[in-house]
């Protein structure tokens, strides 16, 4: 039997899979990565301790699973997108790598389109600025740290970091670096024109050839096999953003479905083939199936927020489920449905890594009494943060061209099934989740296949090795009551608008300027 190894690389995670050819997870690994933070708004991650960190995966999911080296068939890799990854001159990272949560760039963005260069961008690349994306973090860092600039030989994203560690080759593939605002969407090409536009002249000769996710770019180094455990000269493919790989996994291969993941990010995309131009989304880029775009609206906004919760605000419930062997996301699933959905719960904006409405928005908690117990709290979490899809969904329905069938779930919301039933009543579609655990890997998996030559092309190995195991249908009555909940999230988005950036003043001792 042929395996396919899949690695996913998240902003607090790195994990390892195997599948079969016909998408059977034969075994995982994972480990949680550091998450350095060394200024507000910064987050950062080291570059060696990465790579150990995949190295440790691979060689776990291959003991645990007493899968020999040589009938692993291929790997691939995916990673978040935007972020940095910059490998030096001298054979070294040239310094940490830059997680998608980095808000430090923030006023690029806003001074680019104050002054008109976002506008011309647009008609180059079909996409808004974002702080978190290479463009505004290389600005960055050409003003902040030019003994930076000087190190750098490659300019990489997570996943395409970790591939050049496993091969030697540098390549850039194409799913990523077209939503890095690198990329002319029309040439689909890198464009010397939207260099000069952001000031980045410099980095030309930095970026890396351009491939697509099947392609093989490389095989596994002798170094990089003592390291893993993998065969030498395994072949490895282009791989792709983690949202195009989670689309994979859940067999979003045309129009007829939405797929959201509930991640560390809030991602909500379609498939379509014109981008779309009028400004109305936040993103277009191209899908791993080169004939489509992937049209997107995105912010780190997601379950994330309920990881630190957990963390923050439970950590003594966290440590009575690992004693008593409970699993910490059931209990708080029956925390959540103790409280009816007609009651009121405090509205929780989920900004506590970034924000969809205001680059200095925070998280917070509005309406709390004294009556509410942490139960309702919880519920809030969950509300405010299925609140922040349905604002990103609006938006990109508003875009599409006909209605979608359902909505394909991945992400840490789709192993509960209460919490997907709470997204199908918001956001009054169907919402399907696939079997499997670990959608980024399998969607690594699918394209490792097609890599290997076990399947022809993307759609017919998600055909094979994708499966719908169930869907949850909006309830009219319940529906009505998170309706009429979402109009106070929007209202209260609004009334705070005005108070982001006096808050962020505060933060920064008055230092930071005004969007």
């Amino acid at each position: 039997m042929r395996y396919y190894l899949g690695i996913d690389n998240g902003g607090t995670t790195t994990k390892a899979s195997l599948f079969t050819e016909t998408g059977r997870e034969a075994g995982t690994a994972s480990m949680a990565t550091k998450m350095i933070t060394s200024f507000p708004g910064f987050t950062e991650r080291n570059m060696d301790e990465m790579w150990d960190a995949n190295c440790a995966v691979i060689r776990e999911v291959l003991r645990k699973t007493a899968v020999a080296p040589d009938r692993v068939a291929a790997v691939a890799c995916c990673g978040h997108g935007k972020g940095l990854y910059l490998w030096g001159k001298d054979g070294r990272p040239a310094r940490n790598g830059i997680i998608s949560t980095d808000n430090r760039a923030w006023k690029y963005p806003l001074r680019w389109e104050k002054d008109g260069t976002a506008d011309k961008v647009f008609r180059i690349t079909c996409q808004h600025i974002m702080a978190c994306q290479p463009v505004s973090l290389l600005a960055w860092i050409q003003e902040h740290e030019p003994q930076t600039v000087d190190k750098i030989r490659w300019i990489f994203e997570c996943k395409d970091y970790i591939r050049f560690r496993l091969t030697g080759e540098a390549f850039a593939e194409l799913t990523d670096f077209s939503g890095a605002n690198l990329v002319n969407l029309r040439t689909r090409r890198y464009d010397g024109e939207l260099l000069k536009l952001f000031g980045l002249g410099w980095i030309r000769d930095m970026l890396p050839p351009l491939r697509n996710s099947a392609d093989v770019c490389g095989r596994v180094t002798r170094k990089a096999a003592e390291e893993t455990g993998l065969a030498e000269g395994t072949p490895v493919a282009g791989g792709m953003f983690d949202i195009d790989a989670c689309a994979m996994a859940l067999n979003v291969v045309d129009e007829d479905h939405i797929c959201m993941i509930a991640g560390t990010w809030s991602i909500n995309e379609y498939l379509r083939r014109q981008a779309v131009l009028d400004g109305s989304v936040g993103m277009n880029s191209v899908f791993c199936i080169p004939e489509y775009y992937l049209i997107e609206e995105s912010s780190a906004t997601s379950a994330g927020n309920n990881e630190w919760f957990i963390r923050t605000l439970l950590p003594e419930l966290r440590e009575k489920c690992r004693s008593e062997g409970k699993n910490i996301y059931s209990v708080m699933d029956e925390a959540v449905a103790s409280i009816p959905a007609e009651e009121f719960c405090p509205i929780f904006t989920p900004f506590l890594m970034a924000s969809n409405v205001h680059p200095n928005a925070k998280a917070s908690f509005v309406g709390i009494s004294n009556y509410h117990r942490r139960e309702h709290l919880m519920r809030s979490v969950y509300e405010g943060i299925a609140f922040c899809h349905k604002y990103h969904l609006d938006r990109l329905t508003a875009s599409r061209p006909f209605p979608a069938k359902s909505i394909r779930l991945a992400g840490g919301v789709a192993h509960s099934a209460f919490w997907s039933q709470m997204f199908a009543d918001v956001m009054k579609y169907p919402v399907e989740v696939v079997d499997a655990r670990e959608t980024g890997t399998l969607g690594c998996a699918i394209t490792a296949a097609v890599a290997a030559g076990d399947y022809p092309d993307l759609p017919s190995a998600a055909g094979a090795m994708s499966k719908v195991a169930g869907t949850f249908y909006p309830d009219p009555g319940t529906r009505a009551v998170y309706e009429k909940k979402y109009e106070m999230y929007r209202e209260i988005l609004d009334a705070l608008d005005p108070v982001w950036n006096d808050m962020q003043k505060l933060i920064d001792g008055g230092k930071r300027e005004e969007c």
